[in-house]
This record gives C-alpha cells, structure tokens and sequence, in this order.
C-alpha cells in the first residue's frame, strides 16, 4: 500500500494541479469533495491533507467548511488560498474582506524559519530577507492568526500571506504553490508531503505496472474484456495494459470514422495488431459517418452526431461479442475528478463525466477502467514502460470526433483528405526542424499543433495559369495545463518550409495562413 495525501477540493479551477505537483514528488495522492464525511477521512488514513482553493469567501455565512476530522486527524494540514482562510476561521482565527486583493504575481517575505520554508526562497533582499516569488488570486484575507499560530509570509498589501503551526503540522499559505508561476511551489509542496508528512515516496510508473496487472487479473477473472480503441493516448495504453494482464481475453474495437488523421488506421492496426498482438476488430464506418454528417454545419451538431455514430457502430459490434462480460474504456483521472465534483455546492463546475464516445449503459457489461487513477503525463509514461512507441505515446491531444471540428463548416471526404495530407506535413517538419537552444523537435517544444481546413477559395497563381483553390491554417500552441495557452513562435523558415510543400503537394490548396490567437480569447481548436 502506498502512503496518501488526501486533497480536499473547495471548488478551485487547478485544484487537479496539487495532486500533479504531489505525484511529481512520488507520492500518491487523491482529490475528493470538501464535504466528505469524517468516517471518510478515518477511512482514508491519509498522512497528510492538503486544502484547496475556491471560489467561495469564508467571510460569508454558508459557505464550505472542512470537516472537523481533517484538524483531528493527527496529521500535517496545508491550506492553499481558501484552504488557508476557512483553516484560520475554523481554528479561531479571523477572515475579512480585502479592500486590496492580490491576483497575479506576488512577491512574498518568508518569517520565523518554519519547517515548512525554511531554506526555500527565490533570493534575498539587502536586509537577507528571504523572498519567494509567488502566484495570488485572492479578495479575503486572514486578519487575525489562530492561537498556536505563527507568521510564516506577508506581502505589503497581505501582511498574513502564511501562517504556521509546527507542532501541529498546520500551515497556511494565500499563494498558489500548485501553479508553475510559484517558481518554488514544487518544492514547498515537496516539503510538506515529504518531510512533514513523512510520505514515502515510492509513487513511481515502473512499481505500478505490476499492481495494476494484479488488479485488472483479480477484477476480471477469466472473463472476455471489450474496448473501444480510438488510437488515442488514453485507449491505447489502456489496450496495452489490459493485453499485458489478460492476454488472449481481450478483443478491441477500432472504429474508423473517415476523420482520422494521416495513415493513422494503418499506424494502429500495425501497433496493436502485429507488434502486440492484441486482438483489434477494425471497422471502416467512414461511408456511414460521413453520410450522417452531409449538410451539416453547426460545430456542436456535428459533435453529437460523430459520438452518437460511434455508440451505434460499437453496439453493434459489442452484439457480436456474445461472450464479453466487461467493458474496458480509457478514463483518467481528470475524467474521475471533474465528475465527483459535477453539480456539487462550492465544487468548480467543469463538464460531466466523458468517455470512449459516451458508451451507453445498456450494454449490460461490467465495466473495468484501469487507468481511473492516473494523470494524462503518467499514463503516457505507463504507455512507454509498456512499450508503446514513443511517437504514439507523446502525441498532441486530438479531438474524439477528429478532423471533423478541424473542417470548419461542412464535411466531406475531399475536405478530409485534403486536410489530412496538409496535417501530415504540418506534424513531419515540426518533428524535423530542432530549436538549436534546446536541442529539441519543434514538435516536442509545441503542445497542439495541427492545420484547420477553412471552407473558403482563395486566388492563385501557379505557373502561368491562375488558381481558385482552398486554404489552411496551422495552430500551434504552448501551454502547461491546456486551460490557457500561448501561440507557438515558430520560425519563420519552419513555416515558410511547411507552406511551400503543402501547396506544392496537396493540390486543392494555395494558401497557408498561421493563427496567432492565444488563449483566452480564442480556443485552441477552431471549432
């Protein structure tokens, strides 16, 4: 059994980012409501728990609380923003409303030597002050420190930024260690979990292979397995752990739906089935899916139809199967989280649960997900322990329905072939060109890259003859969480290589446009 940190959510919107941070320094941890039970928290048996943030103000009547077991635990306690406020507030001490409240970069002093800071700093100031430069987004502030409490931080505007119980092992702080703006956030969080905690840190890809084995054998038995596998990070390491555990009792799924990108059928039938030997039903329901999606236009409808399409194709073949007793789909952690916390009061309202397409219940199978625990970045290194190939493993995100919301407006199979090849080249030279600083790919250093298919024609010249032909735009994007991102600065000659093939290559085209559009305020896909 590992040792665990239990994150109580508040409803804040990178309250996923502390159970990343946590795991980074090899210990495991769980996010779960704020509102569990103390009966969950005896349960649990966490060595230690950290707070979340939250949309909330403690200075407010109902607002959440932490159960009373979190401070009876006899464990370390952290309270991160809101986690620090309602910690003070249920302890006796005092939370008002700031008339000067903090967002963005701070810079805070460190006091009093604590277990939790000391020695943690960014530099120090002509007094030797040490000073740590910090994320806040925070309106309330503590105003008076609970008995047992000490100062452990303040900025000017925040004079309590971070208080300190080291008997205890409560601490508070108002910044925001999980964000990578907090340039010593891992290391405070390393710090708690670690040494205060006194968390082993034996979290780590290559132990769990063998456990999750284990636990896919003790789940399922003898008994056949079903999965939908879309290509995809997710499904296909969840295909390659389910093989390595069950072997021969595993049949997948892979539907077709004419919106893949380049070669990429081709790719997963040659990875599953002849380098693992995983047993793979491939369906090309491209006629049927693109038929469906004749005429229509409107992103969302289009949406709906693909995953509608793709629950009837995999019921269909899931009939055939008459002897599968269980379902095998590729949720992660993430999927896990942002459905616990769905509809509840003070949880951050993000989407419901989804999965391989939104397979339907009246499937009547059991369903196994073995990778509900974990991060997308350990499941791409599970995926690479079980020997994935590196450039499936460490793909761009893609959209379930695929190249049908890269084809804005209508699709058909002419736009989809012609975006794929441009895609395709767009995704080959980032991979060729290295960045001469970092000595990386341009695809490693960019985290979505892709080429959009505009429904508009555009004149040319080509030869001697003019042309009327169609035009792409490519999107590249950087970013750490996906929730806010940066276009991609690439270089000119990079682009100016990628345009002159696409349109000497795909003929169709003679425009190539770049999006320098960052997020907010446009999305990173197009639709």
């Amino acid at each position: 059994m590992h040792d665990k940190i239990l994150i109580l959510d508040f409803g804040s919107q990178v309250t996923q980012l502390i159970a990343r941070r946590v795991r980074e320094a090899k210990v495991y941890s769980e996010i779960h409501p704020y509102d569990v039970s103390d009966a969950f928290i005896r349960e649990f048996a966490p060595k230690g728990i950290i707070l979340s943030g939250g949309p909330s103000s403690v200075t407010e009547g109902d607002t959440p609380r932490a159960p009373q077991a979190v401070f009876e635990a006899g464990v370390p306690v952290l309270g991160i923003c809101y986690g620090m406020q309602t910690m003070a507030e249920q302890l006796g001490g005092k939370v008002q409303s700031s008339s000067h409240g903090e967002f963005g970069y701070a810079a805070v002093r460190a006091h009093g030597h604590t277990r939790l800071l000391d020695g943690i700093e960014d530099y120090q100031t002509a007094e030797g002050h040490g000073m740590l430069d910090v994320w806040m987004s925070h309106g309330d502030k503590v105003d008076a420190m609970p008995t047992g409490f000490k100062l452990m931080a303040s900025t000017p505007s925040c004079p309590i930024a971070g208080i300190a119980d080291d008997e205890r092992g409560f601490y508070g702080v108002q910044f925001h260690p999980e964000v990578t703006h907090t340039k010593q956030g891992a290391a405070l969080l390393q710090r708690f979990v670690v040494d205060v905690c006194g968390a082993r840190a034996d979290w780590e890809m290559g132990h769990y292979v063998d456990e999750a084995i284990a636990k896919i054998r003790e789940q399922v038995g003898d008994e056949q397995v079903i999965l939908g596998l879309s290509g995809g990070v997710d499904s296909s390491v969840a295909a390659a752990l389910l093989h390595r555990a069950i072997g021969e009792q595993l049949t997948c799924v892979f539907v077709d739906h004419g919106l893949l990108r380049y070669r990429e059928a081709e790719q997963v039938m040659k990875t599953f089935g002849d380098h693992l030997g995983v047993k793979v039903i491939h369906v090309d329901a491209s006629d049927v899916f693109l038929g469906k999606l004749a005429g229509v236009t409107d992103p969302e409808a289009k949406r709906k139809i693909i995953g509608r399409e793709f629950v009837e194709v995999f019921k269909a073949e899931a009939a055939k199967l008459t002897s599968a007793k269980w379902l095998a789909q590729g949720t992660i952690y993430p999927d896990v989280i942002e459905s616990a916390g769905h509809g509840k009061k003070g949880a951050s309202k993000i989407k419901s649960h989804h999965n391989v397409g939104g397979l339907p219940e009246d499937l009547q199978l059991k369903l196994v997900e073995p990778l509900r625990e974990l991060f997308k970045d350990e499941v791409r290194a599970l995926g690479i322990e079980l020997g994935l190939p590196a450039e499936m493993v460490h793909r761009h995100p893609f959209p379930g329905p695929g190249l049908g919301v890269r084809i804005l407006g209508e699709v058909k199979r002419e736009f989809a072939d012609l975006l794929r090849r441009a895609d395709a080249i767009f995704i080959e030279t980032l991979r060729d060109f290295v960045d001469e600083k970092t000595g990386k790919s341009w695809y490693a250093l960019t985290s979505q890259a892709f080429a959009v298919f505009l429904p508009v024609k555009s004149v040319g010249v080509m030869g001697d003859g003019r042309t009327y032909e169609y035009v792409v735009a490519l999107r590249a994007v950087q970013t750490q969480d996906f929730m806010t991102a940066h276009w991609a600065h690439l270089p000119h000659e990079l682009l100016g290589h990628v345009s002159n093939r696409i349109i000497n290559e795909v003929r169709g085209i003679n425009r190539v446009v770049y999006d320098i559009s960052g997020k907010p305020p446009a999305t990173i896909e197009w639709e």
